[in-house]
């Protein structure tokens, strides 16, 4: 069984046991979460796809972490100008355990 949800602005494939790096939540360590944008959930007998979201249909997970990933470094310069600035950016995230579908 799989479900495909929608969390900050992105869709992920998610199964029972999974761990998933999602845009940042709201929400503490060993919180519990529940995402109820459920675009479609997968069963061994066929797939039902919501218009936009499926009824009735959850996906609970339990907050593992928060933090930031690697530095990406942006570099940006005016060629003969003499211009260039670096800059650098560590984006956050919630990492989230799926525990279960509820479909």
């Amino acid at each position: 069984m799989y479900a495909v949800i929608e969390t900050g602005g992105k869709q992920y494939q998610v199964n029972v046991g999974d761990v998933v790096f999602v845009e940042k939540l709201n929400v503490n360590a060993d919180d519990a979460v529940t995402f109820d944008k459920v675009l479609a959930v997968g069963k061994e007998d066929g797939i039902s796809v919501g218009s936009p979201y499926v009824e009735g249909a959850t996906v609970s997970a339990k907050v593992l972490k928060n933090g930031k990933a690697k530095k990406v470094t942006v570099f940006t310069y005016k060629p003969k100008k003499g211009e260039k600035r670096k800059m650098g950016h560590r984006q956050p995230y919630t990492q989230v355990k799926i525990e279960a579908i509820n479909a």
